[in-house]
């Protein structure tokens, strides 16, 4: 075996928080020299700091842009593009079981760990034949997204089909369209495709196959208390989502159009914030409070196991729940008649804290940057503008009001940074919370504190 397959497959023997790190970092970066050679370029050559961008996140699977995709990146170029998004979908760790599965080496516990807890709610003993399930279904509805994307605009040719389905459900939003989907506004063939492969690429892994198990099978299985958690809160955000920007845009975005296309255009985008990114209306034309309602639901984000970002469904479910507990006067935190553990609880306080920490921090940072002692009077991008790049940034959506390629090149590297902590923050996170350590020998006394 050669020194640098040896030394890619140690990899998963290191501990989780570092192999999540290094394997995004080495991809984006093996994926921007790519990006940058001659045999990339499209109309004229990219620069290194926009080749990184793009390979950031395409690799975070954010979607958002420095350059146009369809016309500053050759076929090779787009074709590294999207094998960069289903690698970051999948995750990386995927394609080194895969390779450690060809090799005949074994996986070791940590990389057992990683595998098990980013696809499934509970640890499994059955790592090869879960990545072999995965992959062979993400092959599956990605094949048929692109035949029926392709039916419904031969025009755009086979690539152009396989490269959306891809990047939809990989929550990507990367577009071979200057103008994204746009132009697709009112295919209802086309809309209904793409959220379809975005939903599903959303809810994760996990809940397909045991939705599918319970439909499928002639015994109904109870659902676990995740499936539950994760289809509700995803119904409660798209029929909300729907309502909200239909209102707020009614009389903006959606003015003058046919009321079928309202509906869709408000439906396209309840779906899209959920991380991927793609969008049939401009964003930057759209009123305030949908820019702030759209910047919450790319906080929240998918769900667990899935190949989008953001502080996932279950937190926000699980946020709900002890909130109505606390307000009702129980201890425990109830749902669906089951209790949520409060390692669980802690686990989720934590993520929703340290990810609303990380985005104050960052947009402190990029107004610095791009902004610097100016009087905010004396700059035309608003606060908001900025907030609504860093979520999406975050959140790994990919959503923008069109200021990307205008910042400067700090501010492109700090999106990068964004993108970056966005995509692997609330794993590392989740792993680090819920690591075992010792509990020690003692504890301090209990005082009481005042709350609310």
């Amino acid at each position: 075996m050669s020194p640098t397959r040896n030394k890619f497959l140690n990899l998963v023997n290191r501990h989780p928080a570092e192999v999540i790190a290094a394997s995004f970092m080495l991809t984006a970066l093996l994926g921007s020299l790519l990006l940058i050679t001659p045999a990339a370029a499209g109309k004229g050559p990219v620069g290194w700091v926009d080749a990184f961008f793009t390979a950031t996140s395409a690799v975070c699977v954010t979607g958002l842009i420095t350059v146009d995709t369809g016309t500053r990146f050759s076929p090779f170029g787009q074709a590294v593009i999207l094998g960069l998004i289903q690698a970051g979908g999948l995750g990386i760790m995927t394609y080194a079981v895969i390779l450690a599965t060809l090799s005949g080496r074994k996986i070791s516990l940590s990389g057992r760990t990683i595998m098990e807890q980013s696809f499934m709610p509970q640890p499994q003993a059955v790592i090869y034949g879960l990545t072999r399930i995965i992959v062979l279904s993400t092959l599956l509805i990605e094949g048929v997204g692109a035949v029926l994307l392709y039916l419904f605009h031969p025009g755009g040719g086979m690539f152009a089909a396989v490269f959306h389905s891809i990047s939809a459900f990989c929550n990507a939003g990367f577009s071979l369209y200057a103008d994204n989907l746009t132009r697709f506004r009112g295919h209802l063939g086309v809309n209904l495709t793409i959220t379809s492969l975005i939903i599903l690429g959303g809810l994760g892994f996990f809940v397909i196959f045991e939705v599918l198990h319970h439909v499928g099978s002639r015994k109904r299985h109870k659902l676990s208390l995740h499936t539950k958690l994760v289809l509700s809160v995803t119904i409660g955000l798209l029929l909300l989502g729907t309502v909200v920007f239909f209102v707020f845009e009614y009389d903006n975005l959606l003015r003058n159009l046919p009321l079928g296309e309202q509906v869709l255009a408000s439906y396209f985008q309840s779906v899209t914030p959920r991380t991927a990114g793609f969008n049939t209306v401009d964003y930057g034309k759209a009123t305030g409070a949908t820019l702030l309602f759209t910047i919450l639901l790319m906080f929240v984000g998918a769900s667990p196991g899935s190949t989008g970002g953001g502080v996932k469904t279950t937190s926000l479910g699980v946020m709900l729940a002890l909130a109505r507990s606390k307000l009702k006067g129980r201890e425990d935190v109830d749902i669906f008649r089951a209790t949520i553990s409060s390692r669980a609880v802690a686990r989720t306080l934590s993520v929703t804290i340290l990810a609303s920490f990380i985005i104050i921090m960052s947009l402190l940072a990029f107004l610095w940057v791009e902004i610097g002692p100016r009087p905010f009077t004396q700059h035309d991008v608003r606060v908001l503008e900025y907030l609504f790049e860093i979520t999406s940034a975050f959140g790994t959506v990919g959503l923008s009001t069109g200021i990307t390629a205008s910042l400067s090149a700090f501010g492109k590297l700090l999106l990068c940074a964004v993108m970056f902590i966005g995509r692997i923050g609330p794993l590392t996170i989740a792993h680090a919370v819920g690591r075992k350590y010792g509990q020690g020998k003692f504890r301090y006394p209990e005082e009481r504190v005042m709350i609310g």
